[in-house]
């Protein structure tokens, strides 16, 4: 039996990759394989350097773009069909989000060019989690945590929180909100809930 894809979305600051730690510790995730976006790999190593320097906008989805297929190829088919759950730390509606952003000014409808590159060969997610909160809370919290990111800006952030609330309305059967502006705790307990509810 084929296993399923849950993926993690959320602006920085938005309290998703705290929240994934300690999914992590969580006694029910025990035969999860966990991941993320960009990858660890070589190709993700390039992401990140591309992130922390003033890449090409487009160059830049192209990395994010072969990461993502490499990752595919590596780790998330051969769990799935091996019938392990897999939870992914952001997944290709990071780029439809953030890129949508970037390439704004070279396409009319930049979510809809990028998707179309990823059409035919992605592994579409059973579930995307997509963690929700103010732009301005969430900029306070990537100030607090120390060097902030060319993402990290609050006029950023709202553009790209309308786009993946924009995903959101085109793909309602998929994706489930979670509000973040909560004690972590009470963010853990839900997403728990909807993890075990397909898991």
């Amino acid at each position: 039996m084929r296993g399923k894809l849950i993926t993690l979305e959320g602006i920085d600051g938005s309290g998703k990759s705290t929240a994934l730690e300690r999914l992590k510790a969580h006694p029910s995730m025990n035969n999860v394989v966990f991941t993320r976006e960009p990858t660890t790999d070589w190709i993700g190593e390039a992401v990140e350097r591309a992130i922390h320097s003033d890449t090409d906008h487009l160059a830049e989805l192209f990395l994010f773009t072969a990461d993502h297929a490499e990752h595919i190829s590596k780790v998330i088919q051969p769990a799935l069909e091996g019938g392990k759950t897999v939870i992914s730390d952001r997944y290709s509606d990071s780029r439809y989000a953030y890129q949508g952003v970037t390439l704004s000014d070279k396409f009319d409808d930049p979510i809809e060019w990028i998707q179309s590159i990823h059409n035919g060969w992605t592994v579409v997610p059973d579930m995307t989690i997509l963690f929700d909160i103010d732009p301005k809370i969430a900029v306070e919290r990537c100030g607090n945590r120390g060097e902030q990111t060319k993402f990290e800006k609050i006029g950023f952030l709202e553009r790209v929180r309308a786009n993946y609330l924009r995903l959101v309305k085109e793909d309602p059967q998929r994706f489930v909100i979670v509000d973040t502006d909560r004690s972590i705790k009470e963010i853990e307990t839900d997403v728990v809930e909807l993890l075990t509810s397909i898991v």
